[in-house]
């Protein structure tokens, strides 16, 4: 029965054979492949992004609630400033909702600036099923 011995070198920590599975040869490189997924995956990702962001994203079309008024059980008046490109339109979703949060009604409007002007100053109602708390502009696209 013939064994055989390593040399090892002194300072070198010493193993059990067997026990902690296979050690890997000094300067062996890892395959390139799983560095060649991470890249191909974070472009992937990088285009759906960019993608979502031009069609869900436009900075170019941005609200704000000036006031709501008129709360009855039935309505909420909201008025709301858009930015839109210069001369351009948007629609825009308006919202209610009650005390808890619930949604009670919603309305979708189309406002238009003026030549040359990028903001628009709108005031639309909109008709709830109870009584609403708050009126809100959820977004704003570009006009169909």
């Amino acid at each position: 029965m013939s064994e055989t011995h390593a040399t090892i070198a002194p300072g070198e920590p010493v193993f059990p054979p067997g026990r902690y599975g296979r050690r890997r040869e000094p300067g062996r490189r890892r395959p390139l492949l799983p560095a060649l997924v991470a890249v191909v995956l974070l472009a992937v990702l990088g285009l759906a992004a960019t993608k979502l962001y031009r069609q869900y994203g436009d900075p170019d079309y941005r609200a704000q609630v000036i006031t709501y008024t008129g709360i009855t059980d039935s309505r909420v008046v909201v008025d709301f400033r858009v930015t839109v490109p210069p001369g351009g339109s948007a629609t825009c979703l308006l919202r209610a909702r009650a005390h808890d949060g619930a949604e009670v009604g919603h309305v979708e409007t189309t406002v238009t600036a003026a030549a040359g002007q990028r903001h628009v100053t709108a005031q639309r109602e909109v008709p709830t099923t109870a009584r609403p708390f708050i009126g809100e502009v959820l977004r704003c696209r570009p006009a169909a």
